[in-house]
């Protein structure tokens, strides 16, 4: 069995959730289905138990307001991953403020790549497969045209319980206390 890996994610539930979720199911449908969500804290290992970790998010995050972000254009990692995403154009610098919070305690890593705030459209086999899918998404991101603002109210706290298939534990408010 492998060691289980931990993420913190703030979900997105509003249109541009609904159009990400959409066309990750066109580009890769083989894909188990992942809730649109912008990334906080990458997957890692923890440095302690659940409850150690869970104990330092809701400390951290209840001196956190509310805030919000504005999506940017897409744009994909290759050819570090072949990945393709929605840069958070607009206060980022408060993304990578609360994930450089939150990246203590159990919740410590050293990150594989320097963290850039982003909304993840979808991780492809390959970088060719990666470049087409960037595309297509650029293309139906330009004709998108609900708000592309969203509010970082929630976090939610994952483990991996096998490859794509990510378990919530922990819904973690802003600027409050833990919530069940």
């Amino acid at each position: 069995m492998l060691t289980p890996r931990y993420a913190l994610v703030a979900y997105v539930r509003n249109p541009v959730g609904e159009f990400v979720e959409r066309l990750r199911r066109q580009l890769h449908p083989e894909l188990p289905h992942l809730a649109a969500h912008l990334t906080v804290l990458p997957p890692r290992l923890l440095q302690g138990t659940e409850q150690s970790a869970v104990e330092t998010l809701e400390e951290v995050c209840s001196q956190v307001a509310p805030f919000m972000v504005t999506l940017g254009d897409v744009e994909t990692f290759v050819p570090r991953t072949p990945t393709v995403f929605i840069r958070v154009a607009e206060a980022s610098y408060r993304m990578r403020e609360l994930h450089d919070q939150l990246n203590t305690k159990a919740l410590a890593a050293q990150e594989e790549w320097p963290y850039m705030p982003h909304l993840t459209i979808v991780k492809m086999s390959d970088e060719s497969q990666a470049q087409q899918a960037y595309r297509v998404a650029r293309e139906r991101w330009t004709h998108f045209q609900g708000s592309r603002d969203l509010q970082v109210s929630e976090l939610t706290f994952v483990r991996e319980d096998e490859q794509n298939c990510w378990l919530d534990l922990a819904g973690v408010p802003l600027g409050r206390q833990l919530v069940s």
